[in-house]
């Protein structure tokens, strides 16, 4: 039988895995390819041979996005296959069209041939969009579990931004880790905050053997935590599927892919920021909700937030730095940091636009509806450069962190600066407590 020849369209994350669990060593299968988005400096790479296996002793290309339908012909592939995240409806559609205009057929893999079983109860965070709240929902549900005595082990969707061969399994036990994996600001962001609580976090490329080291953990395991990236729905196969909506993006719970899904598998579903949302748009999700989940369990939560120094921010011309993803393909206009200076009295929210410098140009113009924030990109040594540079020349009077590590640890910043830290705070019940403690009843009969 001829093998189908496979076009993998990605964003270093979700397509390496796809290839790992359902094309790698699969004879019905040759992948030719795969393509790059969203993350900069990843086209021109290669999926090295050591994690590719015996079947590509040359490793697989890493090609830009925007050579898809040269690379169909070129490479006279059959099949092109959609995996990455975060993107509208209309996007997925239209790479189908061209992916179909050039010859070739347009597919999606689902969970059935994606996910993996786990020996140990495995509760799953994913979201309808970056930026709803996945991160906090996954610390208060670690906070929970650990003040019951369990072992957590948490493990991240993948951010392999540097030698993949090298981060084919990375554990994070300690500060010191972040160093030694030479993370990334957005893979500190999402590490550092479940280390500073007491868990280990995994992280990697190869998520089989990323998911046996984390079960067979040195300090132990009781319970796989998942910590999804943007609204991808989860590579483990889960027990309990909590999923995280934002009525400040009210629809777009049934208009993204692959949200949606993250939205139907789910069996709790967290309406998260109704302390700063409007009731119109509230009361949209619990529709949207009702209408494609109707036997999910729902949590109210507001998305509090803990000034380290108000001073700081009162009364004062500010720059708001917030996280990268959530303004880039996560598309919110406010967040954490521009809540905190509405609340505690800023004079004014600086625009940064006309103060940026090197690779966050490039962001402004990929992304020209971010507006009056700064985004902390740091894929790399460049653009944690150009973002002190470009804090540096803002003419604000101080600044205001609304990232979820302290960046002033990894960029300088040479002005007065705060701290905003938020958290998950559930409204009414049912609380996650409850729903965990039910859980834990259930699976590990304590």
């Amino acid at each position: 039988m001829k093998q189908r020849k496979i076009i993998i369209i990605g964003a270093a994350g979700r397509d390496f895995h796809n290839f790992n669990v359902f094309y790698r060593g699969n004879p019905s299968y040759k992948v030719v390819a795969f393509t790059a988005a969203q993350i900069p400096d990843i086209a021109g790479r290669k999926y090295p041979a050591a994690l590719a296996g015996s079947d590509y002793p040359d490793g697989i290309p890493i090609h830009a996005e925007e050579e898809l339908e040269k690379l169909i012909k070129d490479l006279d592939a059959d099949e092109c296959v959609f995996c990455y995240s975060d993107v509208p409806y209309s996007h997925v559609m239209g790479l189908g069209a061209r992916v179909n205009a050039a010859g070739a057929d347009f597919s999606l893999l689902g969970h059935k041939h994606t996910m993996l079983k786990s020996t140990k109860p495995v509760i799953a965070v994913g979201a309808i969009r970056t930026g709803c709240g996945k991160s906090q929902t996954s610390r208060r549900i670690a906070e929970i579990l650990l003040a019951k005595n369990l072992k957590v082990i948490a493990v991240r969707h993948p951010m392999p931004y540097g030698d993949l061969e090298r981060q084919k399994v990375q554990r994070f036990a300690t500060i010191d880790d972040l160093a030694k994996h030479n993370c990334t600001i957005e893979e500190m962001e999402e590490y550092e905050p479940h280390i500073a609580r007491g868990n280990v976090i995994y992280a990697g490329v190869d998520y089989e053997a990323i998911l046996r080291a984390a079960e067979s953990d040195p300090n132990g395991c009781d319970v796989i935590l998942w910590d999804g990236g943007n609204n991808d729905f989860p590579f483990f196969k889960p027990d309990l599927q909590v999923t995280v909506t934002d009525p400040h993006r009210a629809g777009h719970e049934l208009s993204h892919y692959p949200g949606e899904v993250t939205l139907r598998i789910a069996d709790v579903v967290v309406i998260n920021k109704i302390d700063s949302a409007g009731f119109e748009d509230i009361q949209t999700v619990r529709r949207n909700i009702e209408r494609v989940n109707p036997r999910a369990t729902v949590v109210d939560a507001a998305s509090t937030i803990k000034v380290e120094n108000p001073d700081i921010i009162r009364g004062k011309r500010v720059l708001a730095i917030e996280d990268g993803p959530t303004l880039t393909h996560g598309n919110m206009k406010i967040g954490a940091g521009i809540v905190a200076a509405r609340r505690f009295g800023a004079s004014e929210i600086i625009d940064p636009r006309p103060f940026v410098v090197g690779r966050l140009e490039e962001t402004f113009k990929t992304y020209p509806d971010i507006g009056t924030l700064l985004p902390a990109m740091g894929y790399g040594e460049q653009q944690m450069k150009d973002l002190s540079a470009t804090i540096d020349r803002t003419d604000c009077d101080s600044v205001i962190i609304a990232t979820p590590i302290d960046l002033t640890r990894v960029v300088k910043i040479n002005k007065p600066c705060t701290r905003v830290e938020y958290s998950l705070q559930e409204i009414g019940q049912p609380t996650m407590d409850d729903i965990l403690t039910d859980f834990i009843r259930e699976k590990l009969g304590k």
